[in-house]
């Protein structure tokens, strides 16, 4: 009868995280911004508290130092979506002259291989260039952008509001576990997750704005158009683990080969933008970030694409403190400690209390 039991549990486990994607799938306009406006708390938290680290600003209020960095978190995403929004205004004004380099550029490839008189090439330029509405997919970004103001009106609200709840429900959480030790175990679970993802939010923030300030005067120097837009979607890439930051390289090294339709330019657009990244991650992020996840490799870019699948890209840059928040609570229980050390980059994980 065990291999039954075991069974049904098994069915029952299956059946829950089936219906807690769907919900997490279906709830995704509730779900995100709140989760959102968490990981804003987190990251403006974290970053009062490294500012109270100075003599100067250590002898004032913690509201003070809080609601000075979240105005200069707010004019920074200001300036920041006004960058996006009118370059990609720009980058539409702009499409017929990059489609023109583009067809220009194939064009005198296809002359090098000796296939531009073939009906094969003909037929590839019809399904590829001649295809592609440039124009409306650039349209439909800036849309996008244009919906996001309302989207973060939103999750600055739920903000404030946790902001101002967030010593209460630490009270309420209290006397909701009546027994002490159970307490105690859980406000260090709670305590632990916290100072995690508060430090690898901020430090990661810290580390893109370098990064996308270290590559705006290389782009510039290039000749690269939209520099500075490129220079904020390569630091917004950057949150997404690996992948994010091959992305944001692509996008200006594409525009670069659109722009001016030279494979050596893009070719050096390449190597200076990849340059940067390597440096900033291997010389700048490590000392800061530390270990501040023990997560395997495999793990993030697995959980990377099953969020990116749920909600997006939105999903992708969450991705990594979302999981790291699952294994820490798993490891908290002596039933799925096994998953947690399965799911982590080392197999020793911070001793618990016995559950």
């Amino acid at each position: 009868m065990h291999w039954a039991t075991g069974l049904r549990d098994g069915v029952y486990a299956l059946g829950f995280a089936i219906l807690l994607v769907w919900v997490l799938y279906i709830g995704r306009p509730l779900i995100l911004p709140l989760l959102t406006a968490v990981i804003v708390v987190y990251v403006l938290v974290e970053a009062a508290q490294a500012v109270r680290a100075f003599p100067p600003a250590a002898r004032l209020p913690q509201w003070l130092v809080t609601l000075a960095v979240a105005l200069v978190l707010g004019i920074g995403v200001a300036v920041m979506l006004m960058i996006l929004a009118d370059n990609v205004a720009r980058v539409v004004a702009a499409l017929p002259r990059y489609e023109d380099n583009i067809v220009a550029l194939m064009t005198r490839f296809a002359g090098w291989l000796g296939i531009s008189g073939e009906p094969g090439w003909a037929r590839l330029r019809q399904i590829t260039l001649d295809s592609i509405d440039m124009r409306s997919l650039a349209v439909t970004v800036l849309n996008s952008l244009r919906g996001l103001g309302s989207s973060i009106f939103l999750i600055l609200l739920y903000s404030a509001f946790i902001l101002i709840e967030r010593r209460a429900f630490a009270d309420k959480l209290g006397r909701i576990i009546q027994d002490p030790e159970t307490r105690a175990s859980t406000f260090a679970v709670l305590a632990r997750v916290n100072e995690r993802i508060g430090r690898y939010l901020a430090v990661k923030t810290l580390v893109n704005v370098i990064l996308g300030v270290l590559s705006y005067p290389v782009m510039v120097a290039l000749g690269i158009e939209f520099a500075a837009f490129w220079a904020v979607l390569i630091g917004l890439m950057n949150y997404v683990p690996y992948i994010g930051s091959v992305v944001g390289v692509a996008f200006p090294v594409l525009l670069t080969l659109a722009q001016t339709g030279s494979l050596w330019s893009a070719g050096i657009a390449m190597g200076a933008l990849t340059v940067i990244q390597v440096i900033v991650g291997s010389a700048i992020e490590p000392p800061l970030m530390g270990r501040a996840f023990n997560l395997s490799p495999l793990v993030v870019l697995v959980s990377v694409a099953f969020w990116a699948l749920i909600w997006g890209i939105p999903g992708a840059i969450l991705a990594v403190p979302l999981t790291a928040s699952v294994i820490i609570v798993l490891g908290e229980f002596t039933a799925t400690r096994p998953v947690a050390i399965l799911l982590s980059a080392e197999s020793v994980l911070p001793s618990r209390r016995r559950r």
